[in-house]
């Protein structure tokens, strides 16, 4: 064996037993050494199948029951990307539901599940008007319109969820009532100690589990919004649908709209307006960031929470999941002591990020073994001469150069 092919068996070699340590250790903190079981699991609807990913710490028993938590990610994500919550509730005792939402991830049931209807507002829903024109039409193909609606949820009034057509917003909940009812039912969950938290899109799925069961024996007892579209209470049966212990984390860097109240930045405009105060139960000039308003004994604690980071990072941020991870503890009892702030998640992505480099890496070696074998040794092509090949300086400064033109024009 040449000395290439020694170098490269040794670093390859190396790069596989760190790739396998990497997804070793991040499967330890995902299960909790062993303290967590982690299975994935179908639910039959009559739309199609939903998957999901359940989290159940040896602690939850049929005779010893534990909190459940329902999880809906955002669009065009899966239920991984909920996976910092649920490993942290697991680890405080909690059984954890993460949805594959309607078109996304495993789930057979597609996205046109959720209705859509051809019009839509472009403003607060209960601030529209025709008049104003922020009540519209929308045409063109039936996925627009879907996109178009994901802000119009199927427990607001006819006004916005049906239209001359017969299209209706059938299940804003994306799948998720389905799935909550399944994590309900559950013999090793304590169905008075339920709740369910999204990202984005999940948001608007949250809201609508959190109104289909409202009133019941099984209704959510803490709704946790990560970036999520605020909304009069004009534009659904607000006498008969209650929303308990609503907690809004807002990314001060939002992207969308819709998250930002249609506004341009995420400021005191924002914080004093109408339809935040209404959330909050208090004045405009009450408003406050981090403060907590109501209480979670009757359902009515609120807080908008803000965090110094943007809409895609809100699912990791360190300070969001400790304030979320609290607001859970204050209304379902979550049944150990961990700190909110004691977090293991983020080395568990962390480790899987270094097994994805490394994973890439190896190719390298891989490659230069594969070429010094007889069938792929033909394609093999000797390096051009030291004349042909741009000297150091020059080739960094044209390097530099075509990156700089790819990063202004993206």
């Amino acid at each position: 064996m040449n000395t290439v092919a020694k170098r490269s068996l040794a670093l390859l070699t190396a790069l596989i037993v760190l790739i396998f340590a990497c997804m070793g250790i991040a499967h330890g903190i995902q299960t909790g050494w062993g303290a967590i079981d982690v299975s994935l699991g179908v639910i039959e609807t009559e739309v199609g199948n939903l998957t999901y990913k359940l989290y159940v710490p040896s602690t939850a028993t049929d005779t010893a029951k534990a909190p459940g938590v329902l999880l809906l990610h955002g669009y065009q994500n899966d239920r991984e990307t909920c996976a910092a919550y649920a490993i942290e509730l697991a680890r405080r005792g909690a059984v954890v539901l993460s949805l594959d939402e309607y078109g996304h991830g495993g789930s057979t049931a597609g996205l046109f599940e959720r209705g859509y209807v051809n019009h839509r507002v472009k403003v607060i829903f209960g601030e529209d008007s025709e008049e104003a024109g922020t009540f519209v039409s929308v045409g063109g193909a039936k996925r627009f319109r879907l996109m178009m609606n994901f802000s119009n949820l199927s427990f607001f009034d006819e006004h916005y969820t049906m239209d001359a057509e017969g299209n209706t917003i059938t299940d804003s909940s994306c799948g998720g009532v389905a799935a909550y009812a399944v994590l309900a039912d559950m013999p090793m969950v304590d169905e008075c100690r339920l709740a369910v938290s999204g990202h984005s899109m999940g948001t608007w799925s949250s809201w609508s589990v959190a109104a289909a069961y409202s009133g019941t024996a099984i209704a959510p007892r803490a709704t946790v919004l990560q970036c999520g579209e605020l909304f009069r209470k004009s534009v659904y049966d607000s006498e008969n649908i209650h929303f308990n212990n609503v907690l809004l984390l807002q990314a001060k860097y939002d992207e969308f709209s819709y998250f930002r109240d249609y506004k341009k930045f995420v400021n005191d405009e924002v914080l004093h307006s109408d339809v935040r105060a209404e959330f909050l139960g208090v004045s405009n000039q009450e408003a406050a960031w981090d403060t907590t308003f109501g209480t979670f004994q009757d359902g009515s604690a609120r807080r908008m929470e803000l965090l110094e980071t943007n809409h895609r990072l809100t699912t990791h941020d360190k300070n969001g999941l400790a304030v979320a991870l609290q607001w859970f503890d204050d209304a379902i009892a979550l049944p150990t002591d961990v700190a909110p702030a004691n977090q293991g998640a983020m080395v568990k992505e962390w480790l899987v990020f270094a097994a994805m480099l490394m994973a890439i890496a190896a190719m390298i070696p891989f490659m230069e073994l594969l070429l010094l074998t007889p069938w792929f040794k033909k394609a093999a092509v000797p390096l051009p001469p030291k004349e042909n090949v741009q000297p150091k300086k020059r080739w960094w400064r044209n390097a530099a150069i075509t990156m700089a033109l790819a990063g202004a024009t993206y």
